[in-house]
């Protein structure tokens, strides 16, 4: 397999309308439905902490943060990361992840929580959130819904019911 002439940057704002076409083609319509998505919607993300994939002139890949809270402490929610079915499997994903925890570490803050497949996660260093501490809005099996402290200790200060921090 040839190796990828992969660029990857922050986000652009000319970026939405290939990230909307890339979300299509990864995820399809139920993508709506999703309680990750619930959890963002109406909330605009952190263009300075979400960042993308081109191969050429073709958007490949994308990663976003958006602000959420929980008992009145902020912190992020990574997704949705997608990368174009056709480049599955060849390092896309990992350096979207690799890049936007590293702008989220930089710009200072706390946690990321995700709900995702944890043996993907699980290398980055996400953990199951424990039972109860935080709640998303709507259904999430605990085993997919995880965290990653940026900052030691920082999960046990958020407790309660995640919502988007429509502030920003």
């Amino acid at each position: 397999m040839q190796a990828l002439s992969l660029v990857i940057r922050p986000e652009t704002p000319d970026d939405h309308d290939a990230i909307e076409r890339l979300h299509a083609r990864a995820f399809g319509p139920g993508r709506y439905a999703r309680t990750a998505f619930r959890l963002r919607e109406g909330a605009t993300h952190r263009a300075d902490l979400s960042v993308t994939a081109s191969v050429g002139s073709f958007l490949v890949g994308s990663v976003r943060m958006a602000p959420v809270t929980a008992g009145g402490v902020g912190f992020l929610a990574l997704g949705p990361l997608a990368v174009d079915p056709s480049f599955s499997g060849r390092g896309v994903g990992t350096a979207l992840m690799q890049a936007s925890l590293t702008a989220a570490a930089e710009a200072g803050e706390g946690l990321v929580i995700l709900v995702g497949d944890a043996p993907f996660y699980a290398r980055f260093g996400f953990r199951p959130v424990p039972a109860g501490q935080l709640v998303l809005p709507g259904p999430v099996d605990p085993a997919r819904f995880l965290a990653l402290e940026l900052k030691p200790d920082f999960l046990a200060t958020a407790q309660g019911p995640v919502a988007a921090d429509r502030r920003s």
